[in-house]
């Protein structure tokens, strides 16, 4: 166990813990933008900063991602975080001025006026698209380009990526609803990055289903049969629903 103080409160927990995940175990709330517990954490929006003392020395960290330590001093939320947090929600809040989740936040933290010149973005540049495109998908199908105040992300060379499998990841992990989906006809599109792929059509029911690319990246890494691959989630439950009533009947 790691011994340590959190907001004046001297606290054990088990070693390999985020200052975030101990302080979710205390109660504390920290504000985070970037963090899911999908993906490894990556401290890029900085909305989690705290401050840390160790030997005396303090200094800010993002909490997602600063593994406790003993006998360390943690601050998630005195005059000096919440100024610094203040900063950094004001700064997102100029760049994505309509995404409710940071207007939320700006409203917590009392934000009232924006000193700092305006966008109209959606994307924070927190990477959670990218991490789980990598993570948990293997494709890699975006990335992060250029630098600076220019900085975005996109597939490669901004152009219809042909390694995307379409699955939708990036859209549902999104924190500010950047990234839109829609399926129309046989094409899914992805906005952001104005991906489409072909979507297959169940042999059942002739209903398009899922994005080819994602069933036939799915082929061999599961125990279903290529049948089930032709079939959409509905047609496939009814058919096993099916198959267990009929195996029931056999039996009296």
């Amino acid at each position: 166990m790691i011994n340590l103080t959190i907001n004046g409160k001297k606290v054990s927990v088990e070693e390999g813990l985020t200052i975030l995940q101990a302080a979710e175990q205390m109660g504390i709330r920290i504000p985070t933008l970037c963090y899911h517990e999908a993906v490894v954490a990556y401290g890029a929006c900085r909305v989690c900063l705290v401050e840390v003392v160790r030997k005396g020395w303090p200094k800010m960290v993002t909490a997602c991602n600063y593994p406790v330590q003993e006998n360390i001093e943690v601050n998630t939320n005195n005059e000096k975080v919440i100024k610094i947090r203040k900063l950094v929600v004001e700064l997102l809040l100029a760049r994505c001025p309509e995404v409710k989740e940071i207007k939320d936040l700006a409203e917590e933290l009392g934000i009232k006026e924006i000193r700092f010149k305006k966008k109209n973005d959606k994307c924070i540049l927190c990477g959670l698209c990218v991490r789980v495109c990598e993570e948990k998908m293997g494709i890699t199908a975006i990335g992060s380009i250029n630098r600076g105040t220019i900085r975005d992300v996109a597939t490669p060379y901004n152009d219809n990526s042909d390694v995307c499998i379409g699955c939708g990841a990036c859209a549902s992990i999104c924190p500010t609803g950047a990234i839109k989906i829609e399926d129309v006809g046989d094409i899914r599109t992805i906005d952001k990055w104005n991906t489409k792929v072909k979507l297959r059509k169940c042999e059942t029911c002739g209903k398009y289903y899922a994005p080819v690319p994602q069933l036939d990246s799915l082929k061999g890494k599961t125990s279903v049969t290529e049948e089930s691959f032709k079939m959409c989630m509905d047609c496939r439950r009814k058919k096993l629903e099916n198959t267990m009533i009929n195996a029931k009947k056999s039996k009296y």
